[in-house]
């Protein structure tokens, strides 16, 4: 009884853990924070990280901020992170949960 018990805490410790990430930031790196108004009324604040080698973007699509990595894209920039898609292009992006089908929500950059 007494091991369950331990095991089972043991097993939730590492899911409360907070995890913290390093990048080192190269001579070349830009970040820049985009705010923007969705159409459905909800504000989402963006910080696009880019490099020579890479872009990410770090928003929360739903509460807690997520990691994006930029993919191939047509047109645009799109980035990635599990189940949600940011595309972006010029002033507009688009949020989408590609796992629950949702609509995309366009989202318009304020003007500053």
């Amino acid at each position: 009884m007494i091991r369950t018990t331990l095991l089972a805490l043991t097993l939730a410790v590492p899911a409360q853990a907070e995890i913290s990430l390093s990048l080192p930031l190269g001579a070349q790196t830009e970040t820049i924070v985009v705010d923007h108004t969705c159409t459905d009324e909800r504000d989402l604040s963006v910080r696009y990280i880019t490099d020579t080698d890479q872009s990410l973007a770090l928003l929360s699509p739903h509460g807690s901020e997520r990691l994006f990595v930029a993919v191939i894209a047509g047109s645009g920039v799109r980035y990635v992170s599990g189940e949600w898609e940011w595309w972006s292009k010029g002033n507009e992006g688009t949020l989408t949960n590609l796992h629950t089908r949702m609509a995309p929500l366009p989202c318009e950059a304020n003007e500053d």
